[in-house]
Order: structure tokens, then sequence, then C-alpha cells
């Protein structure tokens, strides 16, 4: 029997590891059905994690949040997340760590009584822009669409509740930019489809403050500002402060600060990455060789 193709990644399923083709779940499984999950997501970099800990501890709080259980510890976690790129052999990968409702008994609508389920994948590294967006910067839209309310489904805990962020997206998309931000009910904006967003306002880092998830990576782009000795808010952002920004840019751990050079079509700045946003790029970059913040993997296991 041919040994199996873990090249293309690598997934866990049901206490097996299997090729990222093969994976999935029962479509019986409200984290399916009814979108009743938690996730998150860490990068590996030249073969080490970047602030495992900091992803492992919001997954543990956003399963708790939802009152889920992945039945495994932290460092049990890390195992499998180590286990599914170490099988994969990849230098540079996404991966995702998810909890699911699972099923309650068959006729039961009670969540207390399904069994939750545990699931993780490692794939090749994601951008969310390509090379030539991350040079140039990319167009972002500010939709009318608003995201759900904190007081709905709170957005400090990771969910796949994206409707919302779906359907501004395409707005977004069939108006030719390349992706979209969502406001809140008084128009401020508050994030995007997997980011968060900053800008600089006279001579200040600006970025909301609630209303969107806490991303791992926009706390590291405060800390390297602070270090920076930027002068840094955590404010409410209304829509027409970010369309006059001198820089706009978004934080993601798929491509980390990435450059913003238009919205709602019009240029930010004079249309090219300005020198915050760059400088935050290369330390972004630089932080990742920090063993402070960086988990190396062993392959050789």
């Amino acid at each position: 029997m041919p040994a199996p193709d873990f090249s293309k990644g690598v997934a866990f399923v049901r206490g097996q590891y299997v090729p990222i083709g093969e994976a999935s779940i029962p479509i019986t499984d409200w984290g399916f059905l009814r979108s009743d999950a938690t996730y998150d997501v860490v990068t590996v970099w030249d073969g080490s994690f970047f602030r495992l800990d900091a992803h492992l501890e919001r997954f543990m709080r956003s399963c708790q949040r939802w009152r889920l259980d992945p039945g495994l510890t932290a460092g049990q976690i890390t195992e499998v997340l180590s286990q599914c790129v170490r099988r994969s052999g990849l230098r540079a990968s996404y991966v995702e760590m998810i909890c699911t409702r699972g099923q309650p008994p068959w006729g039961s609508r009670d969540p207390r009584l399904a069994v939750n389920q545990f699931y993780a994948f490692a794939v090749p590294y994601v951008w969310l822009a390509n090379a030539q967006q991350r040079e140039a910067g990319l167009h972002l839209m500010i939709s009318d669409v608003q995201r759900i309310p904190a007081t709905s489904v709170d957005p400090s805990a990771k969910n796949y509740h994206w409707n919302d962020l779906t359907m501004g997206l395409l707005g977004a998309l069939d108006a030719g930019a390349d992706s979209v931000l969502l406001v809140d009910s008084v128009g401020n904006v508050v994030e995007g489809p997997g980011f968060n967003v900053f800008c600089v306002s006279h001579g200040a880092l600006v970025t909301p403050n609630e209303g969107m998830l806490e991303g791992i990576s926009r706390r590291t782009v405060i800390e390297m500002a602070r270090a920076m000795g930027l002068e840094t808010q955590l404010r409410a952002l209304p829509a027409d402060e970010l369309r006059g920004a001198e820089e706009v840019f978004i934080s993601t751990s798929g491509g980390g600060v990435l450059p913003v050079t238009r919205v709602d079509k019009r240029p930010v700045g004079d249309g090219r990455p300005g020198p915050i946003t760059q400088r935050l790029v290369q330390t972004y970059w630089a932080w990742h060789a920090d063993p402070a913040y960086s988990q190396p993997i062993d392959y050789s296991r």
C-alpha cells in the first residue's frame, strides 16, 4: 500500500492524520449545519510557529466563551499541530485548529448533549494579498453592510458567523476592489474578512477598539508600534477619517502587515505604501526570528 501523500497538507480528523484532500467532517455536525464552532489560525514561518502561545490562549478562551470543549490540553493541541506540520514537511504553513459542537442525539436540540469534536490541519502558507498587491497596496471598499453587533455574537471569540462579511466582500469584488471593510451601526469601520484595519491619522496610529476580533497580528502591530515610540490610539474609527488618512494598512495572519493604497477608489496619501507601514512590515517579519515569539518545530521526529 503506497504511503499517503502529505505534501499538499495534513489534517487531524477523528484521531487520525490524513492528507488534506481526504479530510472531512460529518454532514450532521452542528459546526457545519449551524456554524456552531470556534477556531484559530497560527502560522509557521521558516520552520517555526509564530506566537503559538497567544493563539492557543485565544483558542481556549474562545472554546470557553462558546461552551465548547476540545477534549485536549493546550500542550496536546500543540503536539497535534506540530505533527500536522511535521508530516507535511512544510516550512511555511497556515495551521488551523477547530472545535465544533458535534451532534446531540437524534431528536434533541439541546447543545449540552452534543459531543464536541476537535480538528486541525496544516496547508501551505496562505497570503491574503498576492505579490503585486503586497508591493503596490490593496484597494479596499467600505461597505454599507453592518457587522453583526457584539450584543448578538461576541466578535472577540473567533467564530464562523461570516455571512455579513461574505456579502460585503461580494459587493466589493463586484465593484472592482480587492477586499472590504464593514462598519458598525453608527458608521465606524470595524474589520474585514479575516483582518483588522489600521490607519495613520494626524501622525498617530489608529485602530478600532470594539466590534471586531482582537487579532494576534493586531496585537503584534500595537506592540511593535509602541516599541517604536509611535503614538497609538485604540478608539472608534469613523469611515470618513479612514478615507482621509495619511496611511492605511491591514493586519492578518495571512501576510502580517499589508499596505492599503486605495479606499473607495480614491488614493490613500500619495497612493503608495507609506513610511510607517513599511517600517511595520519590516519589523513584523524581523520579529519572526525573535525566540520570544517563535517556537521551532522538530522535523526529525
